[in-house]
């Protein structure tokens, strides 16, 4: 049976954008910046064809995030490092020669990490392979290739909910989410040892004068949703909370 790629679109459009943009120097102190799109387009649709060689596939999904983000209902401040960070020139344009150009997948209020989460969980998905290069796909319970590492990953439950908890105690900066403070990844190991449990994650924000209210806080931004995270009915992430 061959795969289903489910492709992390924001990553990959946006680095064909990126590598089409141009400056131009006009002389007498004058810059512009362009970008060609249909050299954007041929980035991208190299990379995704070389996808489909490499794994013999003509099956994918290319996920990509809505303009809302249901984070920042959560923590207003999610992600507001990234506010004075521009696209692309082009960007738009070209993720929406995408949608009317490939298969794509996308939710109100979701990152594309959510609805490849969502999607490599669903309990009727064939066999799939997430294609991301970003760390918070180890999140979640799935094969993973991480095409600038060249690294293939088999991610168990175990290990994904591992890493969902060590991501809950240091925060991701390029998120802009803290974590539990002073916690680093050597830190975060040693908390949850060789038996990881939520009370684990409770006590270390607790001994930083903090509340299990806050380390759920942190969770719900550090959680990259599964199918148990999505009401398909009602089109809405189900917020995460400790099992009891």
């Amino acid at each position: 049976m061959s795969l289903t790629l489910l492709i992390d679109g924001d990553i990959y459009l946006y680095r064909a954008a990126a590598a089409a943009e141009e400056e131009i120097d006009w002389g007498d102190d004058i810059w512009s910046l362009s970008t060609d799109l249909k050299e954007a387009k041929d980035i991208f649709k190299y990379t995704m064809d070389d996808f489909f060689t490499r794994f013999d596939t003509d099956k994918y999904t290319v996920c990509l995030s809505d303009k809302s983000n249901f984070r920042k209902d959560v923590d207003p401040t999610y992600k507001g490092n990234r506010k004075k960070t521009r696209k692309p020139v082009g960007y738009r344009a070209l993720v929406d020669w995408a949608i009317e150009s490939y298969t794509t997948f996308s939710k109100p209020g979701l990152e594309a990490d959510d609805c490849m989460g969502i999607l490599a969980t669903k309990p009727d998905m064939p066999s799939s392979l997430v294609i991301s290069d970003d760390k918070d796909m180890q999140t979640i319970p799935c094969n993973l290739y991480r095409p600038g590492a060249e690294e293939h990953h088999v991610i168990t439950k175990g290990a994904a909910d591992l890493f969902f908890m060590k991501q809950v105690l240091m925060g991701d900066p390029a998120d802009g989410y803290p974590g539990c403070p002073g916690i680093g990844l050597k830190r975060a190991a040693d908390v949850l040892g060789s038996r990881p449990d939520w009370s684990l994650v409770v006590q270390a924000y607790q001994k930083q004068k903090l509340t299990e209210d806050d380390a759920i806080k942190q969770a719900r931004l550090a959680r990259i949703l599964r199918w148990s995270d999505w009401d398909d009915e009602k089109q809405q992430p189900i917020l995460w909370s400790p099992k009891r």
